[in-house]
């Protein structure tokens, strides 16, 4: 394993607090629309993000016209930008998401399975901000809990996790984060897993009709705990600032790949309708490469 810079990891972490801090003093709407132009108009450009989105594009979407590409970039990191300042701007996205309205087949079956005391896996991906539903869950007195992956800077880490803690309970992949995870899963309560990137190993499933290994975990604990499985979605309104929460109906039981498989496409069917929302900067068709 390579070892980490940590001189390098701490003048790292506090550039980025400077910056929140430095953001955190505008009002919430400027503050969100400022984030979202940075990442954009400059971090987007000189990042690899760009290069990524249009290395994705030209896998899926290998007809898009290049102002289209252009355009889909600056989207995909706009939200990206957004979502991140949202994520530590709790009492102000806590109040967004407080006022907005559940409903849908998914939010009535949560509602059964939690009268009878049946544990829900609610399944998303790096989509809008994957934290609003779970933001407008704790608003109404539901905790849900969320399996995450750590940052790599230790510094960053802490601070992340602290701010992810300040909305439910937080698990770290890992063998003791699954483990409390799933103690938690057993004992009646939710849980939110985003299973959107490739996986070592994963199923080799397909997305937007190419390979893509994906984890069953969520098909997974849904059958072993009889918990109910149902895909969630926080789609960025076009203000910029507010979501229409998305409650799909839920998967119904059956062999994990064939559920996941139903995840996956529920996801695609989200992304084609919303392209800019998605974080296509993941290197999600490593499968389809290799097979290149």
């Amino acid at each position: 394993m390579k070892r980490r810079n940590i001189p390098l990891d701490w003048i790292s972490f506090w550039a980025a607090r400077g910056f929140i801090a430095a953001a955190m003093a505008m009002p919430y709407p400027q503050r969100v629309r400022f984030f979202g132009q940075v990442m954009a108009r400059l971090v987007g450009p000189i990042s690899s993000y760009n290069n990524r989105v249009r290395e994705n594009l030209g896998l899926v979407w290998p007809d898009m016209s290049e102002p289209d590409v252009r355009l889909l970039c600056q989207s995909v990191t706009d939200n990206m930008g957004r979502t991140t300042i949202e994520n530590y701007s709790l009492a102000e996205f806590s109040a967004h998401c407080a006022r907005l309205p559940l409903g849908g087949p998914g939010w009535e079956a949560f509602l059964e399975a939690y009268e009878a005391g049946r544990p829900t896996v609610f399944f998303s991906g790096h989509f809008g901000n994957y934290a609003a539903p779970r933001m407008a869950l704790r608003a109404k007195g539901y905790s849900v809990g969320v399996l995450y992956r750590p940052f790599n800077n230790p510094f960053f880490e802490r601070y992340h996790r602290n701010a992810l803690e300040e909305i439910g309970p937080t698990f770290a992949r890992g063998a003791t984060g699954t483990s409390d995870m799933v103690r938690h899963l057993k004992g009646g309560n939710s849980i939110a897993i985003m299973a959107d990137q490739h996986v070592h190993n994963g199923a080799p499933l397909t997305f937007f009709g190419l390979p893509a290994a994906t984890s069953t975990s969520a098909a997974r604990l849904a059958i072993r705990y009889n918990a109910v499985l149902i895909p969630v979605y926080g789609v960025r309104q076009p203000d910029g600032l507010t979501f229409d929460l998305v409650f799909e109906p839920p998967v119904p039981v059956d062999d994990p790949d064939v559920m996941t498989q139903a995840l996956n496409d529920s996801l695609e069917a989200m992304v084609r309708k919303h392209p800019g929302q998605w974080m296509w900067t993941h290197r999600r068709w490593k499968l389809a490469a290799q097979r290149s």
